[in-house]
C-alpha cells in the first residue's frame, strides 16, 4: 500500500476506515483498486464508507497512466468510427493508448466493468451516449478518475462534463431546406425514443413546420433506431399509399439510406419523386447514390474535445467550460430537389 493512501484525507485515513469497516488494510486496498477477491457484502460496506467519508485518492489515477478508457456500445457503424477517430487523435498527440470497453446498446456499462476500470486505473473515462448513474459517478470520483460524456442521451447533472451538438438547430435547418425547395408534405423519422437528441431534432422539424404555417401530420412522424432497419420500417409505412410525403427528414444517415432503399423498391426516384435529408454527414452520405443531403454533426471534434477535457481534469487543471455544444450545419448534395409537379 502506498504512502499516499495512508496520508490523511481531511481527517480520514485508510486505517480509520479499515477499523470502522472491521476489515484489514489490505482489504481496503483491494476494494480501492478493484480486485475481485473481496466478498460482495464486504465490498459494499467498504464502498459505503468511502463514499460517506468522501475519500479520494490523490491523483494516482492520472499520474503515470497512459490509458484513456472509451466506453461505447457499437463501433461498427460510421458514427462510431468518427468517435473513435476523434479520441484516438488526441490520445496519439499525448502519447497515450485507448482502451475500448463495450456497453449495452446506448446504456451504461454493465456491473463487471467498474472493477475492471478500477484495476486499469486510466487517466480518464469517456462515456458515449450514456447517462452515468449516480453510483458510477461516485465510484469514479472517489478514485480520482475524471470522466466526460460524448453526445449524452439525456439531461446530466451540472457537474458532469459533456460534449454534444446543436441537435434542435440541425433539425430546423434540414426541414427549412426542404421548405425552401417548395415541399409542404414533409415527414420525419427520428431516432431512439430514450435519447434526447432524437427529440431535439424532431422539435427542430416541428418548429420549422410551424414557422412556415404548416401542420404536422402525426402519422408522418416516426421514431426509429438510428439503423438502416429503422429507416426502412418507417418508409414502408410512409410510402405505402398515394397519400404520401414528397420529402422525408431522417434522424441520421443510416436511416436515410433505409428510406432510399424502400423508395427504390417502390419505383420512386430520389430526388425526383422523393427528397431525403439525413443527419450526421458520415462517409455513407458521400457514398450513397444519390449522394445524401445531410446535417453535418462535428462527431470527430466532439470526441476530441471531450478527450481534451478529461485529460485536463486528470492533470489537475481547471476547466472553466465543461459543457460544450458544437454547431451543426446543412450540407446540400443530390438527394433533395423541388417537389415534382402533379401529373395532369
Amino acid at each position: 500500500m502506498s504512502t499516499t493512501d495512508a496520508e490523511h484525507q481531511g481527517r480520514t485515513t485508510l486505517a480509520m476506515l479499515a477499523e470502522e469497516a472491521g476489515v484489514s488494510l489490505s482489504t481496503i486496498s483491494k476494494v480501492l483498486n478493484g480486485h475481485a477477491d473481496v466478498a460482495p457484502t464486504t465490498r459494499q460496506r467498504v464502498e459505503h464508507l468511502l463514499e460517506r467519508h468522501s475519500y479520494k485518492r490523490r491523483g494516482e489515477a492520472a499520474r503515470g497512466s497512459s490509458l484513456i478508457e472509451l466506453v461505447f456500445s457499437d463501433l461498427s457503424n460510421p458514427w462510431g468510427t468518427e468517435i473513435m477517430a476523434g479520441v484516438q487523435q488526441i490520445a496519439h498527440e499525448e502519447g497515450m493508448s485507448v482502451v475500448l470497453s463495450p456497453s449495452g446498446l446506448h446504456h451504461a456499462p454493465g456491473p463487471d466493468w467498474l472493477p475492471g476500470v478500477l484495476q486499469r486505473r486510466p487517466a480518464g473515462v469517456l462515456l458515449v451516449t450514456t447517462d452515468p448513474a449516480p453510483l458510477l459517478r461516485e465510484r469514479l470520483t472517489s478514485r480520482n478518475i475524471p470522466f466526460a460524456v460524448i453526445d449524452p442521451a439525456g439531461e446530466l447533472p451540472p457537474d458532469v462534463a459533456s460534449v454534444g451538438s446543436t441537435n434542435w438547430a440541425g433539425g430546423l435547418a434540414a426541414t427549412r431546406h426542404l421548405l425552401e425547395l417548395g415541399h409542404t408534405r414533409i415527414a420525419a423519422v427520428s431516432g431512439l425514443a430514450h435519447m434526447l437528441c432524437s427529440w431535439a431534432r424532431l422539435d427542430g422539424y416541428r418548429s420549422a413546420m410551424a414557422s412556415a404555417g404548416l401542420p404536422v401530420r402525426e402519422d408522418w412522424v416516426h421514431m426509429g433506431d438510428f439503423l438502416v432497419t429503422g429507416g426502412r420500417a418507417a418508409a414502408e409505412r410512409l410510402l405505402a399509399s398515394e397519400d404520401r410525403p414528397t420529402a422525408i427528414f431522417a434522424g441520421n444517415d443510416l436511416q436515410a439510406l433505409g428510406v432510399i432503399e424502400i423508395a427504390a423498391e417502390r419505383g420512386l426516384r430520389v430526388p425526383q419523386d422523393l427528397s431525403v435529408v439525413g443527419y450526421d454527414d458520415t462517409q455513407v452520405a458521400v457514398w450513397s447514390r444519390p449522394s445524401l443531403t445531410t446535417v453535418h454533426q462535428p462527431i470527430r471534434r466532439m470526441a476530441a474535445e471531450a478527450t481534451r477535457i478529461v485529460l485536463r481534469l486528470a492533470a489537475g487543471e481547471a476547466v472553466e467550460q465543461q459543457r460544450l455544444e458544437l454547431a451543426t450545419h446543412l450540407v446540400v448534395r443530390e438527394s433533395t430537389a423541388p417537389p415534382a409537379r402533379p401529373r395532369p
